[in-house]
Parts: C-alpha cells; structure tokens; sequence
C-alpha cells in the first residue's frame, strides 16, 4: 500500500462516526453475496478497515477462526480495537501488508479500492497475503464507469485526506488479472431494502441512489490461482 500513515481519513469526522450505522446494511448484503458461508476455519483480513465494523459483523452473522484489520488511519485503528470486545480480532495500522505475519484464507475491503493510485501494487500485495486459492472481495460504486462519479470525485476530494484516482471497471479488472488471479464481478444488486433519505450531494435523487445499488455499485471477486 503506497501511502503513509495518518491520523483520519477525512477531515470532516462525522463522515468517520457515522460510517458504521451507515454500512451495516450494505455490509450484511456482502456478507450474504460471498460465495463462502462456513468461516468456522478461516482467516480473515479486512483491507482499509476504517472504525472495525465489517469485521465484527462478519464475525457475529459468520464466526471465524481470527481476523485482521488493517488501516493507515491510526485514530480509526484505535477506534476499532477498543471495540472489538472478546472477538478474535487485531487491527492494525501499517502502510505494508506484506509485513504482516498471517496469511489469509479471505480478504474484504468496502469502498477503498477507489482510494488506491497503484492498483498493480495493491494486487500485488493482496497476492502476497492470501493462501492459495484465497478470495478478495472489493466493493465500490466509485469508478469511472459510473455515470455519477464525475460529480462525486471532486466532492470526495475536497474532504479527503488522500487522493482519489479514476479507475475504471476495466483499469481494477486488469490489474488484478496480471497478478495472477481470476477475476469475476456482480452488480451489488441490493435485496435489502435500501434506505431513503433527503436528496443530497451524492444522491440528487432517490432513483439515483436506486440506480447505484442495483446497477454501479460493484463487488468484484478476485480469486488466486491455487
């Protein structure tokens, strides 16, 4: 991961504070895509894990046998680890995921591949840590094929403490299939309801935020070759 630790992701904090009750539902509709249900053996590692909240759900719907979250926001990281109660589950913040010393059967990350400059590094490094035959689920709606993310790039930008690129579908599908994985996608495709709320920077419409989680937002699944 090419980048140095910080302290938050972004400088307005509610965009952090809210994020869990925010993603609960998004995060439960991941949990039931994956094509893997009996975690009771796995290892587990959630890449950009912000406060912790997708690791303690997946281990309350999916127990597994331990986890790691990993950050370059160290007040996040610090959130998170004072949360997870008796959970087997360590965060930690590192810039380097090759430094760490578990390998893992799955891997997650949720809105964060966006955020990403050198995609073929990060392939690289999710390679590094999976066993053979692991999975690598990402999720966004943030790529340059949706028709929203013109609008939304430069408002991501003002807020955030780092970058944002302009992948494309094709840019992440690519960078992954040179590292030796088998790429695959779904439409997220939401079967929950998903939640209204007032119109907004990011969602003009309701039909806009319909048409996101049925059409835009992505959950790709990289498998390495065993």
């Amino acid at each position: 991961m090419k980048a140095n630790l910080i302290d938050t992701w972004s400088n307005i904090s509610s965009e952090e504070d809210t994020m869990t009750a925010d993603h609960t539902w998004i995060w439960c509709e991941m949990i039931e895509a994956m094509d893997e249900r009996n975690l009771a053996n796995a290892t587990v590692l959630d890449f950009g894990c912000n406060q912790g909240g997708f690791l303690r759900l997946l281990y309350d719907l999916r127990h597994f046998k331990s986890a790691v979250g990993v950050d370059i926001a160290r007040h996040a990281v610090d959130l998170a680890e004072a949360a997870k109660g008796n959970r087997p589950i360590t965060y930690r913040s590192t810039t380097d995921i090759l430094k760490l010393e578990e390998r893992f059967d799955l891997a997650f990350s949720h809105e964060v591949i966006y955020l990403i400059d050198d995609l073929k590094e990060h392939a690289k490094q999710i390679a590094g840590v999976l066993k053979a035959g692991g999975s690598y689920y990402a999720v966004t709606c943030c790529h340059r094929d949706s028709p929203l993310w013109g609008m939304w790039r430069p408002q991501i930008q003002a807020f955030s403490n780092v970058p944002v690129p302009n992948h494309s579908v094709a840019d992440i599908a690519g960078a992954f299939r040179k590292s030796g994985f088998n790429v695959s996608v779904r439409r997220f495709l939401a079967n929950a309801f998903i939640p209204l709320a007032e119109p907004s920077d990011y969602f003009p419409t309701d039909v806009d935020r319909l048409e996101v989680y049925s059409r835009w937002k992505l959950m790709f699944r990289f498998e390495l070759e065993a």
